[in-house]
C-alpha cells in the first residue's frame, strides 16, 4: 500500500485542510470521450474490461497520463455488486446495462446472495495493479453504488426514465424493498472494506438515481442505508457521498457523516458548503455541458466558481455529474489546465 503521496491535494481537501488550489478529478474521466478508451473498448466487452485487472488498470491510468488530474478513480461499474449477488448483467451498445432477471417477487429477493465477495476479488486485484502503476503519484479513489440506485437497476431490469417498478415496490411492498436494500448494503460494506484493504486512498458512494425520490422516501429508502454503510466501513480513508439530487438532499446526506458531499450543478456550492456542519467538504459542481462550450466560456465558468469558493477549505473541483461521451477531449484537457494554474 502506498505510504506517501507525492500529490495529496485531494486527501487534504477531503479532510477540509488548506490546499494551494482546489484539486481536480472528474466523474467518468476514464471514459468514452477519449479515443484511447475506444482503442481498448473495441477489443473487449465492457465487463471484460472491468474484470481483467490489467485492462482495468490501463483504462484507469488514461486520464492520469493524458489529463494530469489530481486523483485516479478505479475503472469499474456500480453494478458489479448487483451481478455478484445474482443479477444476470449485460451491457448493450446504445442501451446500457440490462438485467435479464429483474426482481419481481419475494422468491427473487431470497435468491440474492450476500456471501459473494469472492466474486469481486478481481476488483481488489485491479486496485493493486493500479497502485503499482501510480507509484504514489496521486490518490486512487475506489467506489460502490449506493443501495437505492442498485435496487432500481435490479427491479427495473436496467436504466429507467420514470422508475415506475421501483416506486411501485417502495409504495406497495416496502418490507420487500427494505429486505433488498439491507442485502445490498451488507454486500457494499464488505466490498468497500475490501477496496480499503487492497489499497485505495479514498472512497465514493454513488447514489446516481436518488433524485427520483421524494424527501421522505429518500430518508427511508436511500439515506438510511447510506448511513448504515458509512457507519460500518473502515474510515481510514476519506469518504465522498454523491447523489444526483444532492442540492436538495445535502442536509440529510450530512447526517451520514461523510467527509465530502459531491454536489450537482443545480445549487450554489458556497451556500451548500456553509449550510453543512463544520468539517464536511464539498465536491463539484460545474455543469458538465459547460465542457461543450468555447474555451473562453469554460475558463470563465471555472474561475467564477473558484472565486465564489475562495477562502473555503474543503473544496474539490468536479462536475455535477459525469463527462458525456461526445465532449471534446481538448476541452476537458483545457479545463484541467485552467484549474491547475489557479492560485
Amino acid at each position: 500500500m502506498t505510504t506517501v503521496l507525492q500529490n495529496d491535494l485531494l486527501i487534504r481537501a477531503a479532510l477540509s485542510q488548506p490546499t494551494e488550489r482546489p484539486p481536480v478529478w472528474m466523474m467518468r474521466q476514464a471514459g468514452r470521450f477519449m479515443p484511447e478508451y475506444w482503442e481498448i473498448k473495441n477489443k473487449y466487452s465492457f465487463l471484460e474490461m472491468c474484470k481483467t485487472p490489467e485492462i482495468a488498470a490501463d483504462v484507469t491510468m488514461l486520464p492520469v497520463d493524458l489529463l494530469g488530474i489530481d486523483a485516479a478513480i478505479l475503472f469499474s461499474d456500480i453494478l458489479v455488486t448487483a451481478e455478484a449477488m445474482g443479477g444476470d448483467l449485460s451491457f448493450e451498445q446504445g442501451v446500457g446495462p440490462r438485467f435479464s432477471n429483474p426482481i419481481r417477487s419475494l422468491a427473487d429477493v431470497e435468491q440474492l446472495s450476500v456471501d459473494c465477495l469472492d466474486k469481486l476479488q478481481y476488483v481488489a486485484e485491479a486496485i493493486k495493479v493500479i497502485q503499482q502503476r501510480l507509484d504514489g503519484r496521486i490518490p486512487l479513489i475506489g467506489f460502490a453504488g449506493a443501495p437505492f440506485t442498485i435496487l432500481s437497476y435490479l427491479v427495473e431490469g436496467g436504466s429507467s426514465k420514470d422508475f415506475k417498478q421501483t416506486k411501485l415496490l417502495l409504495n406497495n411492498e416496502p418490507a420487500m424493498a427494505h429486505l433488498i436494500l439491507q442485502k445490498i448494503a451488507d454486500v457494499t460494506v464488505e466490498y468497500l472494506n475490501m477496496q480499503v484493504d487492497a489499497g485505495v486512498n479514498a472512497l465514493q458512494l454513488f447514489d446516481s438515481w436518488a433524485l427520483a425520490l421524494s424527501w421522505n422516501d429518500y430518508r427511508e429508502f436511500a439515506h438510511r442505508y447510506n448511513h448504515y454503510i458509512l457507519s460500518k466501513i473502515k474510515r481510514s480513508v476519506p469518504v465522498i457521498s454523491f447523489c444526483k439530487g444532492s442540492s436538495v438532499f445535502a442536509p440529510i446526506m450530512a447526517e451520514a457523516n461523510p467527509d465530502v458531499i459531491s454536489v450537482d450543478w443545480n445549487a450554489d456550492l458556497k451556500n451548500i458548503k456553509q449550510s453543512l456542519p463544520e468539517g464536511i467538504a464539498v465536491q463539484g459542481n460545474l455543469d458538465p455541458f459547460v465542457l461543450y462550450a468555447d474555451k473562453k466560456v469554460i475558463k470563465t465558468k471555472i474561475l467564477d466558481l473558484f472565486e465564489r469558493m475562495r477562502g473555503e477549505n474543503g473544496f474539490i473541483f468536479n462536475l455535477g455529474h459525469g463527462i458525456m461521451p461526445d465532449i471534446p477531449f481538448d476541452n476537458v484537457k483545457y479545463a484541467v489546465d485552467v484549474i491547475k494554474e489557479y492560485r
